[in-house]
C-alpha cells in the first residue's frame, strides 16, 4: 500500500476520483488553497482579542466551511489536511491549534458524503492518543473518540441522528429534540441590530430548509446514511437522489427503515456485524434505484447532502417574555406531535401546574396552586376576597417584580393547599446536582490541573460527554443562546435560579428537558458622553466582562463568538446603507456552528444577595447576581472625581464617604479562609465575580474600593478583596444604592445593608431538608448529601472549556 504519511496536503487526487461534484455543485477547491485557508483561521500567539485579524478569523472558518459545502470532493479533501494539520501539531507540540482543528474536522466528518476506513482510522488513533494529554484536550478528545469510533462502525450516524432531533422528524427508534431558542437584550439589539439578526434567522430558514417540507429532510437522510455506508464504489449518488426526488410519501418508509437499521446497529454494539447494515442498506438502495430505472446498477458521482441550520426562534427579552412558558410551549406542541403516552391527569398537573406557564390565551386546566396562603404575599393593590387562590399564587410568584412591597397589617389564611415535593421529584433534583458535582470535577477528572486550591478553582468540562449514548437521557435538549452584554447573563442567572427554585416546589420541565446554555457578547453602540459623565462611565468597566473571560481562556470562542458580537454592527450598517443586497445567513451559521461543537461548559457561580432597606416598614429583598454588584453613596458620586484628581495630596486618613462595616470571609490559595471584620470610610465599591486578567482567574468575589487603600485604627484597608461571603451595612444614616450586573433596571436605593454569598442549589436544600427529618444530629451533610453539589452554577458552554 502507498504511504500517505509523508503526502503533501495537497496529493490525495487518487482518492477523489470517484467523488467528482455534480451538476449544480460548488467548484472544487484545489487542496492548496484549502492548507491557506486553515492556516488562516488557526490562532496565532500574537492574536489579541481586539485584534482586527483575530476579529476576521469567525468570517474565515465561515468561508472555509461555504467552500466545502456542496462538493462531496472539497469535503473530502478538507477532512485529509486537517487530519495532516493535527498530526503536524502533535509532532511540534503546538497545542493551541489541536481545539480549533479537532472541531473543523468534527464538522467537516458529518457533512461529507463518504470517508474511507482508512481515514477514519487516522483520525480515530489521533483522538485516542489525545487520551493522554491534559484537561481540556482529553475530554474533548474523549468525546470525539466514542463518536469516531461509533461512526467509523455505523458511517452516517452522526448526520442522522443530528438532522432527526434539529427538524423533529418523527419515528419510532430515535425519540429526541432539539431547538435554539435565541434570545436578544432589547437594551442592545434595538432598532436596526434586530432586523439584521431577525432577518439572518428568516434567510436562514429559506436558505438551509425552512422552505423543505420534512419529507425532503427523510430524502437527505437517506441518500447521505446509504452513500456513507456504501461509497462511490456500489453507490451512484445523483441516481439515488433523483429516485428520492421523484418519489412521494413512499420516501418515508425508506427513512423509517434507514433509521431503524442504523439504530439496530448502535444496540448490538460491538456484538453487532457491521456488513449486516451494510447489506441491509445495499439492500434498500437496489429497491429505490430499480424502480425508476431499469438500467444495470452502476458506480458513479456522489451527490451532496447540506445539513440545514438547526430550528431556531428568535425573542427579544422584554419584561413580559417568560422563557420558561416559552419552553413549556415547545415541549407540549412537539410531545403531542409525538404521540407521547401522557395521561390526561398527569398532562393538566404538569402543564397547568405553574401559572407561569399557562399562555394568557388559553383556557386554565384545574390546578393545585403552591400559593403560600397568607394575604401578606399579596400586592397591596390585590383584593383577597376577589382574588381566586390560583390567581393569588401567579401574582405572588412574580420574580420580575424588583421593588419590594410593604407588609399587610392583616395576617390569615385562604383557601389553597400547598404541595410538598413528593419522592421521586426531590430524586430527579437530586440525580440533577450529583450529575453536575461529577461534571464540575468531583471526581477529579472535571476540572483543570492542581496549580490552584480546590475552592478557588473555576470548573469546566463535561464528564457527560464520556458516555455518548447513555441509557437514560431528556428526550428534549433546549439550546438557550443568549445575546447582549452582562445585564442579559444576570436576568438569565436569575430566571435559571428562580426556575430551579420553582422546579424544587413541583417539577415540570427538570424531568424532561435538558438546559444547554450559550453566549454571544454584543455591546451596545458606544455614544458620546460629555465630560462629567465619563468618569462614571468608565469606572463602570467593561460590560461584557464574562465574554472577555471565555475569550481569554478560550481562543477558538475568541475567534468565532466574541467576533460575532463585533461584526453584527457592522452588519447592520451594511444593511442600511444597501438593503437590497443578497443576505447570506452568516449569523445564524454561527450560531449553528456554536450549539452543535460547543459543548464544553464553564461554570459561574450564582451569587444570591439579600438586601436590607433602611425603612423598617419595607422588607428585604432577595436577589441574585452573576458578574458585577455596585454599590455606592450618591451624596459622594460627583465629588469623587475631584477626589481622586486630590487623593495624591491628601492624608489616607481624609478619604472622602460614609463610615461602613465589612465583615468578609477572606479566601486564601491554601483553601484555610478566614473570618475577618473592619470598619471603613468609602463613597462606593465594585464587587465583581469575573476576574479581569488570568492571572487573577480565581473563583471568589473581587470587592474593589471606589478609593485608594485607607488606614484605619489598626491597619491598612487593602483596595481589594478576595472574599466568597461579604456582609456590608452603614454605621450612619446615610443610606447607598446597589446595581446588580450593571443594570439600571435593577437598582435599589436606600439600602442599609447587604449580605452576599454563593447561591445554593434548591435541588440540594430539598434533599437536606428530607434528611433533616430522620436525622437527630451528627453530621450536617450526611448521607448522599455530601457528594451533592451545594452552590448552583450556571454552566455556559464553550469550544475547549479553559485552556491554562
Amino acid at each position: 500500500m502507498r504511504d500517505m504519511t509523508n503526502l503533501a496536503p495537497w496529493d490525495n487526487s487518487s482518492r477523489l476520483c470517484s467523488m467528482e461534484p455534480t451538476a449544480g455543485c460548488s467548484p472544487t477547491v484545489p487542496e492548496p488553497e484549502l492548507y491557506r485557508s486553515i492556516q488562516a483561521v488557526l490562532p496565532k500567539d500574537t492574536d489579541h482579542q481586539q485584534a482586527p485579524d483575530c476579529l476576521n478569523k469567525g468570517m474565515l472558518r465561515w468561508t472555509l466551511h461555504k467552500k466545502v459545502q456542496n462538493n462531496p470532493a472539497n469535503s473530502l479533501s478538507l477532512v485529509w489536511v486537517l487530519i495532516k494539520e493535527l498530526e503536524k501539531a502533535e509532532r511540534l507540540d503546538c497545542r493551541k491549534h489541536i481545539i480549533p482543528l479537532l472541531h473543523t474536522l468534527m464538522y467537516a466528518i458529518i457533512q461529507t458524503a463518504y470517508i474511507p476506513d482508512e481515514l477514519y482510522k487516522r483520525v480515530y488513533d489521533f483522538c485516542k492518543r489525545l487520551l493522554t494529554y491534559p484537561h481540556p484536550y482529553c475530554t474533548v478528545g474523549l468525546s470525539y473518540t466514542r463518536q469516531i469510533k461509533t461512526e467509523r462502525f455505523i458511517p452516517g450516524l452522526m448526520f442522522q441522528r443530528m438532522l432527526i432531533a434539529e427538524q423533529r422528524l418523527r419515528n419510532e427508534h430515535y425519540p429526541f429534540q432539539e431547538r435554539v431558542f435565541v434570545l436578544a437584550d432589547p437594551e442592545v439589539f434595538s432598532g436596526s441590530l434586530a432586523q439584521v439578526l431577525l432577518g439572518d434567522i428568516e434567510a436562514s430558514a429559506s436558505a438551509s430548509g425552512g422552505f423543505l417540507s420534512p419529507l425532503d429532510h427523510m430524502r437527505s437522510v437517506v441518500q447521505h446514511t446509504i452513500q456513507a455506508a456504501l461509497g462511490a464504489e456500489q453507490c451512484n449518488g445523483s441516481k439515488l437522489a433523483q429516485a428520492l426526488k421523484d418519489m412521494d410519501h413512499d420516501v418515508e418508509q425508506y427513512f423509517q427503515e434507514v433509521v431503524a437499521t442504523l439504530e439496530q446497529s448502535v444496540e448490538e454494539g460491538s456484538r453487532g456485524d457491521g456488513r449486516t447494515s451494510r447489506s441491509r442498506l445495499q439492500k434498500l438502495y437496489s429497491e429505490i434505484v430499480t424502480d425508476i430505472d431499469s438500467e444495470p446498477l452502476s458506480r458513479g458521482p456522489l451527490s451532496d447532502c447540506p445539513l440545514p441550520n438547526p430550528e431556531m426562534s428568535f425573542h427579544l427579552w422584554t419584561e413580559d417574555l417568560d422563557i420558561w412558558r416559552e419552553l413549556a410551549k415547545w415541549f407540549r406542541s412537539s410531545s403531542m406531535s409525538e404521540q407521547f403516552s401522557l395521561s390526561p391527569e398527569q398532562e393538566d398537573f404538569e402543564l397547568g401546574e405553574s401559572p407561569d406557564l399557562i399562555p394568557s390565551d388559553k383556557t386554565r386546566f384545574s390546578v393545585m396552586s403552591n400559593d403560600s396562603g397568607i394575604e401578606r404575599d399579596l400586592p397591596p393593590t390585590a383584593d383577597p376576597s376577589s382574588v381566586s387562590p390560583l390567581d393569588a399564587a401567579s401574582m405572588s410568584s412574580s420574580w420580575e417584580q424588583c421593588k419590594s412591597e410593604p407588609e399587610s397589617s392583616k395576617l390569615s389564611r385562604r383557601g389553597g393547599i400547598k404541595m410538598k415535593p413528593s419522592v421521586k421529584d426531590s430524586m430527579v433534583l437530586m440525580q440533577d446536582t450529583l450529575e453536575e458535582h461529577v461534571s464540575l470535577g468531583g471526581g477529579g477528572s472535571g476540572g483543570r490541573g492542581g496549580r490552584r486550591g480546590t475552592t478557588l478553582q473555576r470548573r469546566a468540562g463535561n464528564s457527560a460527554m464520556q458516555n455518548p449514548f447513555p441509557k437514560q437521557q431528556r428526550h428534549f435538549t433546549a439550546r438557550i443562546v443568549v445575546m447582549g452584554d452582562d445585564r442579559v447573563l444576570g436576568r438569565l442567572a436569575k430566571a435559571y435560579y428562580f426556575f430551579r427554585k420553582r422546579e424544587a416546589r413541583r417539577l415540570f420541565l427538570t424531568m424532561k428537558v435538558n438546559l444547554q446554555f450559550y453566549y454571544i457578547p454584543v455591546c451596545r453602540a458606544p455614544t458620546p458622553v460629555s465630560p462629567v459623565r465619563e468618569s462614571v462611565h468608565q469606572s463602570k468597566g467593561n460590560p461584557c466582562a464574562l465574554g472577555s473571560y471565555l475569550s481569554m481562556v478560550d481562543p477558538w470562542y475568541n475567534s468565532n463568538i466574541k467576533s460575532l458580537g463585533c461584526m453584527i454592527p457592522k452588519l447592520a450598517m451594511m444593511q442600511e446603507t444597501n438593503p437590497v443586497r443578497p443576505k447570506d445567513p452568516f449569523l445564524s451559521d454561527v450560531i449553528s456552528y456554536y450549539v452543535r461543537t460547543g459543548q464544553q461548559p464553564v461554570y459561574f457561580t450564582i451569587y444570591f444577595v439579600k438586601i436590607t432597606f433602611t425603612s423598617v416598614t419595607k422588607d428585604p429583598v432577595e436577589e441574585v447576581f452573576l458578574t458585577h454588584l455596585e454599590m455606592e453613596f450618591p451624596e459622594f458620586k460627583h465629588i469623587l472625581a475631584s477626589v481622586r484628581d486630590k487623593q495624591k495630596q491628601r492624608s489616607s486618613g481624609e478619604v472622602c464617604g460614609a463610615v461602613v462595616s465589612m465583615n468578609y470571609k477572606k479566601v486564601t490559595l491554601s483553601g484555610r479562609d478566614i473570618d475577618k471584620g473592619i470598619s471603613v470610610r468609602m463613597s462606593g465599591a465594585q464587587i465583581s465575580a469575573i476576574p479581569s486578567n488570568e492571572a487573577e482567574d480565581l473563583n471568589c468575589l473581587t470587592l474593589t474600593l471606589n478609593e485608594s487603600p485607607t488606614r484605619t485604627k489598626n491597619n491598612t484597608v487593602e483596595s481589594k478583596i478576595r472574599a466568597s461571603n461579604i456582609k456590608i451595612r452603614s454605621l450612619e444614616s446615610r443610606s447607598f444604592t446597589v446595581t446588580l450586573d450593571k443594570d439600571c433596571r435593577r437598582a435599589y436605593r436606600h439600602v442599609q445593608s447587604i449580605e452576599i454569598f454563593p447561591c445554593l442549589d434548591p435541588g440540594y436544600c430539598v434533599q437536606k431538608t428530607m434528611r433533616s427529618k430522620f436525622s437527630l444530629g451528627g453530621d450536617k451533610d450526611a448521607g448522599l448529601t455530601k457528594y451533592m453539589s451545594k452552590g448552583l452554577p450556571l454552566p455556559i458552554n464553550t469550544f475547549a472549556g479553559i485552556i491554562n
